[in-house]
């Protein structure tokens, strides 16, 4: 069973947030007290006291830890490739899916150097969605689907989560759901993606705007459905059974930020689990991560997506964790406080 298993409408998402637990006050409170106790200068640590903290807010105890690490991969093609938005063709998507499973991409290393386990869940590539500027991305039912194979997906003994996607054609798909769900000119949401040029981002924008005005009444998740993809839905999904099971996410660059934005939309208390690997070269990202209120944990100049970043930031995290279980407290070292 899963948090989506009795739900059948998409409507019904939205109520989800209500009875979803929170983070638990008192052992965030108590990991903060005790990185006032370690032998440093409180808030000498900077953003590894607060990750610190956070974990241990998600985990329940002021002693948090990282005992299993799970990354999510999902691979989804789109219609809206139909509309020259992509300088690759659609069949790259299943020729990395291989290439992952092989382990022979970026993702795999990254995730082998910081400890992750790595699974890579296709999406019906041979099936892609509706081309936005036309019509619908997705049905409900379609939508509804995908959400469920990403929540089934999640791992229930995983300490901490990490998302990421590939799919040829969906930085335009980001782009309109970030449009979508945020308002703003096409322009400062489209990037060059996978390596369009001028012409190329020139289409993108001509694409988004023209399917942001067809789909301009949809709200919440109905943004999801009408502008986005099946990776996307599968995203969605894995943040909020990570969340029905206390999981911290890692989101990855701009294509999985956006990924979320519906949820947002929904209800903005469904991405108070998640924390933001990196910021992406993609201009979008930091206009989305300030409309989300998110800072990421790091800065690399990367737009590659597959997770990349989120990995990276995972190692972050471990040695936040790391210096917040195994660091002396004054008394313990035998050194006087402040």
């Amino acid at each position: 069973m899963t948090i989506l298993s009795d739900v059948s409408l998409l409507g019904e998402v939205a109520g989800l947030a209500r009875s979803m637990p929170v983070t638990d006050a008192a052992a965030a409170e108590a990991a903060r007290a005790r990185q006032n106790n370690l032998t440093k200068p409180p808030g000498a640590l900077g953003r590894l006291e607060e990750l610190a903290i956070f974990m241990a807010g998600w985990q329940g105890t002021d002693r948090p830890d990282i005992a299993g690490a799970q990354a999510l991969v999902f691979a989804g093609n789109h219609g809206v490739c139909a509309q020259g938005v992509n300088p690759f063709p659609q069949d790259v998507t299943a020729q990395m899916v291989a290439n992952f499973e092989q382990g022979g991409a970026a993702i795999n290393q990254l995730c082998r150097a910081n400890g992750a386990n790595l699974s890579v869940i296709a999406l019906e590539l041979d099936r892609p969605t509706g081309d936005i500027s036309a019509g619908a991305a997705m049905s409900e039912a379609e939508t509804l689907d995908a959400l469920r194979r990403g929540a089934a997906a999640v791992d229930p003994g995983a300490s901490v989560l990490i998302l990421g996607e590939m799919g040829i054609g969906n930085s335009t798909i980001a782009a309109a759901m970030a449009k979508g769900a945020f308002g703003g000119d096409a322009a400062h949401w489209v990037g060059k993606g996978t390596g369009s040029d001028d012409a190329g981002v020139a289409r993108k924008i001509d694409v988004v705007t023209r399917a942001c005005v067809r789909h301009a009444e949809a709200r919440g998740l109905e943004i999801l459905a009408r502008l986005g993809g099946r990776e996307q839905a599968a995203i969605c999904g894995a943040v909020l059974e990570a969340r029905a099971r206390r999981i911290p996410v890692i989101l990855d660059g701009f294509i999985c930020t956006a990924a979320t934005a519906p949820l947002f939309a929904a209800d903005r208390r469904f991405l108070d689990h998640c924390l933001v690997g990196h910021v992406s070269r993609e201009p979008g990202h930091a206009r989305l991560l300030s409309e989300l209120g998110m800072r990421p944990i790091l800065s690399l100049d990367m737009a590659l997506g597959e997770g990349s970043g989120a990995a990276i930031a995972l190692g972050v995290l471990r040695a936040a964790l790391a210096c917040h279980n195994g660091m002396a407290t004054f008394a313990e070292a035998g050194v006087s406080g402040q």
